[in-house]
């Protein structure tokens, strides 16, 4: 069902991927793009067969599928996923997920939607990251929707109360599914927390009765795991410098972090769907008119994340690392060991003026979800 008002947020429909495809076939950096997506194959037959699609569906099968199989067979050792079988083809799902990589989190559990036999979803998309003619073709292409960030607090306001008529548009009227993240960008730190203005933005939709408002959208929990973290020099970075002052990321930085993402080495990368958030589950976490209701859904969602987040050998020794212990040990190999501390001397090479304090940012990245899984069995 189309919507003029959601325009500017929306997809491409399959009548605007043609010129779309063209565009992106006659892109300076298409033989780059083509080198990765399909090793082996000449330029020019790439630059075709890319002109040829004339819908979403052709896109995401002849483009992204392979862009996801590129990204397993070169950086993942293993991928797998479980729970999708809790998922019914006939409806039509939200799910928030943990957000650790800007682009594989969402691409990953795509590919696994798709081998598991179900449709695509639709993706949230910050409007930062639509900088170019070609990352808008793509991400428009791929079912991605513009999530408007920045502004006054007016202009917050109103773009929030957007962005939360066209998710529930998207559900209940088009029958899309839609996958969000649980915050607003990146977990950095490796603890994974639901927002609650994630929540309270998708009631702005639905004024009145929060509990039916959240049951319309059929919420449903995912956690992605990696056995290394994606981008964790730069988080570490990041983090280090944020603590004396706000950060102020460099031009082209989120498009260096895709890259280190899609090509840094990920181990085995695991997704996990959980339980559906039924209306009961909300009834449950008590009166949806109290101001504390958007926590305690929040925090059910964080409950489940973290339960469904699964634990490397990698968490495992930072902790131990971190502590100055051995608690864990039995998680882990004395060759495992080894290969994560010659991993965790790279932040060193950064230019930093307390290199113990970067040290412990780094591992927590990796020991915080360690943490979080001994707080959700202790709960």
């Amino acid at each position: 069902m189309k919507n003029p008002a959601f325009d500017d947020l929306r997809p491409y429909y399959d009548e605007e991927i043609a010129p779309a495809m063209q565009r992106i076939a006659a892109s300076e950096y298409f033989p780059a793009l083509a080198g990765y997506v399909f090793p082996g194959r000449d330029v020019e037959d790439a630059r075709q067969t890319v002109s040829r699609i004339t819908t979403v569906d052709g896109f995401q099968l002849q483009v992204m599928k392979a862009v996801n199989e590129e990204v397993i067979r070169r950086s993942i050792r293993r991928f797998s996923f479980e729970g999708l079988d809790r998922l019914d083809n006939g409806k039509r799902y939200l799910f928030v997920s943990n957000h650790r990589d800007i682009m594989l989190d969402a691409t990953l559990f795509q590919y696994a939607l798709y081998n598991a036999g179900h449709r695509t979803s639709e993706i949230t998309f910050g409007s930062n990251l639509m900088s170019s003619q070609l990352a808008i073709d793509i991400g428009r292409a791929n079912k991605m929707f513009k999530v408007v960030r920045g502004g006054s607090v007016r202009d917050f306001y109103a773009n929030m109360l957007h962005l939360s008529e066209y998710v529930r548009h998207a559900i209940c009227e088009k029958r899309e599914s839609v996958w969000m993240a649980q915050r607003n960008g990146r977990t950095k730190d490796g603890v994974d927390a639901t927002d609650q203005a994630m929540i309270k933005m998708l009631c702005l939709s639905a004024p009145g009765n929060a509990l039916q408002a959240l049951a319309a959208l059929r919420i449903v929990p995912v956690a992605v795991s990696y056995g290394w973290e994606t981008c964790d020099v730069l988080k570490a970075t990041e983090l280090y410098h944020s603590r004396t002052a706000k950060y102020v990321k460099k031009p082209d930085e989120d498009l260096h972090s895709i890259l280190t993402g899609i090509l840094q080495a990920k181990g085995d990368v695991h997704i996990a769907v959980g339980e559906l958030l039924t209306e009961d589950i909300l009834a449950s976490l008590g009166d949806s008119s109290d101001g504390r209701f958007n926590r305690r859904v929040a925090a059910w969602l964080d409950d489940r994340i973290r339960a469904n987040y699964r634990l490397s050998c990698n968490n495992y020794i930072a902790h131990d690392l971190r502590a100055g212990c051995n608690r864990y040990a039995s998680h882990y190999t004395p060759a495992e060991k080894d290969a994560f501390v010659a991993h965790c001397a790279k932040p060193d090479a950064t230019d930093v003026a307390d290199k113990d304090v970067l040290r412990d940012i780094f591992l927590g990245i990796y020991a915080n979800p360690v943490d979080a899984a001994e707080e959700n069995r202790t709960a």
